[in-house]
């Protein structure tokens, strides 16, 4: 932020929507909410997963609800009785599963909560819900994830929808970015990597020498083929963490446990192609 605002202290505007934009081969024009219109060499919609580039640009979507719904709480571990591992640890149950790990230097617990129902929530980071809601799913289930719950002084939950790849990210001069055109499910916690990375290949490709709508399509090229197999992992993740029976569980979890003990080399290699990923090469 400094560095931005070094270069144009008037850079940063917050609390503005853009509800359109207009192009032609020479620039490109959003329109705000306020009527005001800013021109500029490139849009660049990193609005998120209701992005309002990405309906104009490609029209309504059809997300599909997973039948999920995810909670979240954060609580300083100062006031846990059981705090959580120190290590990103996954607990899993019929139908459900919870992640937790610690943030600020092992000050705070972070729980996440996934719950399989019908019933659909709003798909929103800052919708709320119940504590006695969060603690009914999770009745039972071992103190480090009850305890995140019953401490956090607020827990949000909010809906699982899928979406399909996009059938292309730009449109001349305008172009997306993270949430914006690949959202995925959180079951490989890759969603702001994935945006970080597009950040680096996208300034790269503009910064080639290319016509701008080539440097976009290059652009597109190198990131679509790694955020399609990370949201497909993400996918195929959702179905391993909530198995519902006791002889689906032993099957699955107990070959992973004896192989995390056992072969601690291969189990990680199997995360070589998110983890070892190096973006500067291609």
């Amino acid at each position: 932020y400094e560095a931005l605002v070094a270069r144009r202290p008037d850079a940063v505007s917050l609390g503005r929507k853009v509800v359109s934009y207009q192009k032609d081969d020479s620039g490109v024009q959003a329109t705000l909410d306020s009527g005001e219109a800013i021109e500029g060499d490139l849009l660049v919609g990193a609005d998120g997963i209701h992005s309002f580039v990405r309906a104009q640009m490609l029209g309504a979507e059809a997300p599909r609800y997973t039948g999920m719904t995810a909670w979240r709480g954060i609580a300083p571990v100062s006031a846990l009785s059981h705090a959580p591992p120190p290590t990103a640890t996954v607990w899993t149950g019929s139908r459900r599963h919870a992640v937790t790990y610690l943030l600020r230097g092992g000050s705070l617990a972070n729980f996440v909560g996934v719950v399989e129902r019908k019933a659909k929530h709003l798909e929103s980071w800052t919708a709320e819900g119940s504590r006695e809601d969060a603690l009914a799913d999770f009745k039972g289930w071992h103190a480090s994830v009850t305890g995140i719950i019953e401490q956090a002084p607020v827990l949000h939950r909010w809906a699982l929808f899928d979406r399909d790849e996009l059938p292309r990210w730009s449109d001349g001069r305008a172009v997306l970015l993270g949430d914006a055109c690949h959202p995925m499910l959180p079951f490989l916690a890759q969603g702001a990597v994935m945006a970080i990375e597009d950040g680096y290949v996208l300034a790269r490709e503009i910064s080639s020498g290319a016509a701008l709508p080539d440097a976009l399509k290059a652009y597109e090229g190198v990131r679509k083929p790694r955020t399609s197999k990370v949201q497909g992992g993400a996918r195929e993740n959702s179905k391993l963490f909530h198995r519902s029976n006791a002889i689906t569980q032993l099957s699955t979890y107990g070959p992973m446990w004896m192989a995390g003990r056992m072969m601690k080399g291969f189990i990680h290699s199997r995360n070589d192609w998110l983890y070892g990923h190096d973006v500067t090469l291609g």
